[in-house]
């Protein structure tokens, strides 16, 4: 049987509806753009595993230049077993707004590797880490000087460029590998075939009580046709222009007088300071297309003088004689220095000494084809002090690194990691102390 028909009609369609009038809304005074609008913010970061075996029980996860335990000792004859994801990082990258002659950017970036109280729990420690800053920087770029303002690499040392290639945590042994608050100046000189940039900052000093900043100074010399594929560290994988960078610190260390606080009225100053030079040369240069084959180089060597704390935990085993006591009080008087650790000490007769370094580094990173997704790499370290055992009896006076990494790619965000590490130290006393590492680490790249 037939079904009458339906009694609903189509409207008309929506461009054929007369416009309906709206009143215009004004915009309240206090009206704000959103933050997309105004500038972009792009966020990235690493979420990173690490599972490391060490022979001792001296290192938590930075191994850095930290004093190892001797044989003969419980640590030093006892192994550690560390998981660990504090080193997973979190950053944004900043740009705009721009004008015609200055373009303005700010890195904000972060992980969870902040100092943490000794005597803590094993969860407090590897669970629960601190989150700390990383870089936090300004730049105002003009086509005259870029200016930089905020806490990032250290110029001394040209940064991250430099850097070596390694599954465990920067800094190694004997690296320079510090950041600071900072205000710096830059200018680079481009042509087709090379750049020039020239730099100078002055820095966040060891010595607050000193009252001046450290001046630091560089040159980069990079030939722009010559690419070199490194990573560094672990998960800072680029393209760049190979070169040499020469940088220098020069620094016044105004310290404490040898004497009790109650009675410390005057100061004694050094000059300290240093020179690095630091190579990034690509033996087989890569290209965009292929990263097969791709065979780098990197170097560094560092000489000066009351510069440990721009090396990763360094201090030697530096301390201070303990001060006369002439009255035989049954409580000795307390020598309070106003310095970091490890720059500077006094001998005997009260003289302020500054402490010496010397190291050099060798790096090398091959990309093996089809892809160059994996790769191997080592490096070797070894870093001197010439007169720590004129003011450190037991003093670390030598130290070996080396080590072996294998990386793997599995696709462009997630990382596989290797590593086999060696480290040997010796004293002032002619006594040594060695580690084994072994580390394997997971990486998801964003």
């Amino acid at each position: 049987m037939a079904m009458p028909a339906s009694p609903y009609v189509a409207p008309p369609p929506a461009e054929a509806l007369p416009p309906v009038p709206v009143a215009p809304v004004a915009a309240p005074a206090a009206a704000k753009s959103t933050v997309g609008a105004k500038f972009s913010a792009d966020l990235y970061g690493f979420v990173e595993f690490d599972s490391i075996l060490d022979s001792t029980q001296t290192f938590n996860e930075i191994a850095g230049n930290a004093i190892i335990a001797k044989s003969g000792t419980f640590a030093g004859d006892h192994s550690r077993f560390t998981y660990s994801g504090r080193n997973s990082r979190l950053g944004f990258k900043l740009k705009g707004p721009d004008s015609e002659s200055i373009h303005t950017s700010a890195i904000v970036e972060a992980d969870f590797l902040g100092n943490q109280p000794t005597g803590i729990t094993e969860p407090a420690l590897l669970s629960n880490g601190t989150f700390r800053m990383r870089h936090w920087l300004l730049k105002l770029e003009t086509p005259y000087v870029d200016i930089w303002a905020g806490q990032t690499w250290q110029l001394f040392g040209w940064g991250a460029y430099f850097f070596p290639n390694c599954v465990q945590i920067m800094g190694l042994p004997g690296q320079i590998f510090t950041r600071a608050p900072q205000l710096r100046l830059v200018h680079a000189f481009k042509t087709d075939v090379i750049t020039v940039e020239v730099a100078a900052s002055s820095s966040r000093s060891p010595d607050r009580d000193g009252a001046i900043p450290d001046t630091q100074f560089g040159v980069k010399f990079l030939v722009n046709g010559w690419k070199a594929l490194h990573t560094a560290n672990s998960t800072g994988t680029a393209i760049d222009a190979g070169g040499i960078g020469v940088s220098g610190v020069y620094r016044r260390l105004r310290v404490n007088e040898f004497a009790p606080a109650a009675t410390s009225l005057s100061t004694n100053s050094k000059n300290a300071g240093g020179i690095s030079v630091d190579a990034l040369i690509p033996v087989i240069p890569a290209t965009p297309e292929s990263r097969a084959n791709a065979l780098t180089l990197t170097g560094s060597y560092v000489r000066g003088t009351g510069i440990s704390d721009l090396f990763q935990g360094l201090t030697g085993g530096v301390s201070y004689p303990a001060l006369p006591n002439p009255t035989m009080a049954a409580t000795a008087p307390v020598y309070t220095p106003n310095i970091d650790p490890g720059l500077v000490t006094y001998g005997a007769a009260g003289d302020l000494h500054t402490i010496d370094w010397q190291s050099f580094m060798a790096g090398v990173q091959y990309y093996l084809p089809p892809s160059g997704s994996v790769w191997v790499s080592g490096n070797y370290t070894q870093m001197d002090s010439h007169n720590i055992d004129l003011y450190a009896p037991k003093g670390l006076k030598r130290s070996h690194f080396a080590d072996g990494n294998i990386f793997w790619d599995v696709n462009k965000a997630v990382r596989f990691g290797g590593e086999f590490a060696w480290f040997k130290q010796k004293f002032a006393d002619d006594s040594t102390a060695k580690d084994y590492r072994g580390q394997l680490s997971a990486f998801y790249i964003f």
